[in-house]
């Protein structure tokens, strides 16, 4: 928690800068798309998409080629994201849902602590509504939404994700036959 990922982008833009001028140098010669990871208010959408755009901006003035259509996600991470992300639908052009943090925060365990990691259970009913709520409000923006973490990998929950509208698995190599045969 506290001081990371957009936070600590909009803290500290100079942090951010050099690689999102990267991001659009490397545009140039090759489809990319930019993710602003967890999100939790509109408003860092928007401040991220300013600062996006302003880079934009710099390296356009500078005659530095780069695609002006990348596309810009949100990942979907903690409880206040998945709430939202109706809206985040709206400005964005694609989300992802990251599940080993957004069940860590929305069953308020640590996974990597003995005492309660016990505790991540990728089935709780809370979890898969705020998934449920993601995938609707992507749908219903017409934009795509994937699926990233250990959850998307594990072939016990496969056939549940493609239940609830899930079609966009990001997963370690070593799960995706796995998981593809389960899919077929």
């Amino acid at each position: 928690l506290g001081l990371r990922a957009v936070r600590l982008c909009l803290k500290e833009p100079d942090l951010i800068r050099p690689q999102l001028r990267a991001i659009l140098r490397a545009s140039a010669h090759g489809r990319v798309r930019v993710m602003f990871p967890m999100l939790s208010s509109l408003q860092e959408v928007f401040a991220m998409k300013a600062l996006f755009r302003q880079t934009e901006r710099e390296l356009a003035s500078e005659g530095i080629e780069f695609d002006r259509e990348i596309p810009l996600g949100g990942m979907i991470e903690v409880p206040a994201a998945a709430v939202s992300s109706a809206g985040f639908a709206r400005h964005l052009d694609f989300l992802s849902i990251g599940t080993n943090d957004l069940i860590q925060y929305t069953l308020a365990i640590d996974r990597t602590n003995d005492a309660v990691s016990h505790l991540f259970d990728p089935i709780h009913p809370a979890v898969l509504r705020l998934i449920k709520m993601t995938l609707d409000a992507a749908n219903a923006a017409g934009i795509p939404v994937g699926m990233c973490g250990e959850m998307a990998g594990d072939t016990r929950f496969t056939r549940l994700l493609l239940g609830l509208g899930l079609r966009q698995f990001s997963m370690q190599p070593g799960a995706v036959l796995e998981v593809k045969q389960v899919i077929r």
